[in-house]
């Protein structure tokens, strides 16, 4: 039969990463594909206790909730952001089913077809993908290790008139790099001076290396609250399988959000935000969050150690000061694509740079993930990954 189907579904397209971890998670292959949280980190048994506390709390944990999110959690959430200087109030927070679903509800609540979004180049791959889903047009601004170039982030303003610069600057993902603090403070300029909104996506924030040469988040930046709106998930510091995540911002925004979520799902899975209360309540998320921070940087040494070793000439990569990936370029004979089956074979994955680049690919860069695998795989994995690199 052939199905009538909308005609926003030619802009659908599968997850370049989804696709490969279909693959890698077949056989013998040490992947550093996804980005995905080392599950021996997972705080099992205090998630435990939580859900077990939130259902023995009553039946409320059980039954609908507010859309907006349990007003407990919402105020908690609220709090946390406040040690990071944002200042918001819990009625301005949204609690939403991870950080990826924050990105659709503001699409669907923001833009038309046609519209235009600017970002850094490359970019988060499953913004891209909703993005695309709204016929929206995104136009890539030059950058560097430092963030968007100034001058042409505000030529690009002047020229396309953007609903939204879409950034992610805090260990941004595919790149790892970080926003230096002029060049946040030359956003904020250039979004008041134009009046632009920001979206500020941060889920890897809390995975610091050296937490005292952070800069500000936007979102602090921001004190009147006009300009800024920010995502942040627990996925990548407590588990993600609870599928919390929250969006905040100007108050107009996040009211138009929270009516989009309604007819979305009503509101984000109950039981997981009442034990997610009661874990922040009861649990020293802070410490979990500081052996998360040396586990994964021991685990980054050990994959640049084995970068630097490589003697392969032409390899460039920026060293993380945070997060979880590599951002590897790669001679401009190499072609990661094609070399990715070859990898593959050899028992080792990793994700190829061109799907996280808007317009033109570039097709030398790739990505590796190294909190996912334990130090003595990555070790191997790594071996595996030179191996190939040299034979072709």
């Amino acid at each position: 039969m052939k199905y009538g189907f909308a005609d926003r579904v030619r802009y659908f397209d599968s997850s370049a990463v989804r696709d490969i971890l279909k693959v890698v998670n077949k056989g013998d292959v040490i992947s550093f594909a996804g980005g995905l949280p080392d599950e021996g980190l997972f705080p099992v048994d205090a998630v435990e206790k939580a859900f077990s506390k939130a259902i023995r709390s009553g039946n409320k944990a059980l039954q609908y909730a507010e859309t907006e999110g349990v007003m407990a959690l919402r105020k908690q959430l609220a709090g946390r952001m406040s040690k990071k200087g944002i200042q918001r109030k819990a009625k301005d927070v949204l609690v939403t089913s991870g950080s990826q679903q924050a990105i659709d509800l503001f699409s669907r609540v923001m833009f038309n077809p046609g519209d235009v979004i600017l970002t850094e180049n490359p970019t988060y791959l499953a913004a891209l993908q909703v993005f695309a889903s709204y016929e929206t047009q995104v136009i890539p601004v030059d950058s560097d290790v430092d963030g968007m170039i100034e001058s042409d982030l505000e030529e690009k303003i002047k020229q396309h008139h953007p609903k939204c610069i879409y950034v992610v600057p805090t260990f941004s993902n595919p790149d790892g790099k970080v926003w230096s603090q002029a060049r946040r403070d030359m956003l904020m300029k250039l979004a008041e001076r134009y009046h632009v909104v920001i979206m500020e996506d941060d889920p890897y924030g809390d995975i610091q290396f050296d937490p005292a040469s952070m800069p500000k988040s936007l979102a602090a930046m921001d004190t009147s609250n006009q300009y800024v709106v920010y995502t942040s998930t627990i996925s990548k510091t407590v588990v993600p399988a609870m599928r919390i995540g929250w969006i905040t911002g100007p108050h107009q925004i996040i009211r138009l959000i929270a009516q989009a979520k309604q007819a979305a799902d009503l509101h984000t899975n109950s039981i997981s935000q009442h034990a997610l209360s009661h874990l922040l309540n009861d649990y020293d998320l802070d410490q979990h969050i500081e052996t998360i921070r040396e586990t994964y940087k021991g685990r980054m040494e050990i994959m640049k150690r084995r970068l630097d070793n490589a003697n392969i000439e032409g390899l460039t990569y920026l060293e993380p000061k945070g997060g979880m990936f590599f951002w590897v370029t790669l001679p401009e004979r190499y072609d990661p694509q094609a070399l990715l089956e070859i990898a593959v074979a050899a028992g080792v994955a990793f994700v190829p740079g061109q799907p996280f680049y808007v317009g033109s690919k570039k097709r030398h860069t790739l990505r590796l993930n190294f909190t996912n695998a334990t130090p003595d795989l990555i070790e191997e994995g790594m071996d595996r990954l030179v191996k190939v690199l040299k034979s072709v």
